[in-house]
């Protein structure tokens, strides 16, 4: 039988939220990466919110950990936004020396879900540029406005 995450991973339209209310442990996290990547590819996710509020600190495998699963979501076309990172966090980040890679972050989760909505209507538009002029060099007339 699969080992099922401790974390549950929600759906929201597009999105999937991941809410951390325990410290995590390296195979802890090591779990999460794994279904988080899991449930992208079941549900072809464009987004995941990983909301940290909860946590207390961070350690640099753990840090480490969440700026990996970020790129390997985007490798999954899915963008992957921290948010609620507390102050504490913010610090051990800093004093480890810990890089995000490029992580986004936002403040909370309103923050966060607007600023994935904001990558997927990018996406849309250039998805809806590049068909259009896939159309054209096909001769089609009729979606030509």
């Amino acid at each position: 039988m699969a080992q099922t995450s401790a974390i549950p991973i929600l759906k929201l339209r597009e999105f999937l939220i991941v809410s951390i209310q325990v410290d995590l442990h390296d195979k802890m996290a090591e779990q999460l990466q794994h279904d988080i990547l899991k449930r992208i590819s079941e549900t072809s996710a464009k987004g995941v919110l990983v909301d940290i509020s909860a946590l207390e600190t961070v350690d640099s495998f753990i840090g480490r950990t969440l700026a990996e699963t970020a790129r390997m979501a985007g490798i999954l076309d899915a963008e992957l936004v921290i948010v609620g990172m507390p102050p504490s966090v913010a610090s051990t980040f800093v004093e480890l020396g810990l890089s995000m890679g490029g992580v986004r972050t936002a403040i909370n989760l309103d923050e966060g879900y607007d600023m994935l909505e904001a990558y997927i209507e990018g996406q849309i538009s250039h998805k809806k540029i590049s068909q259009t002029e896939g159309e054209e060099e096909v001769g089609d007339e009729a979606d030509r406005d």
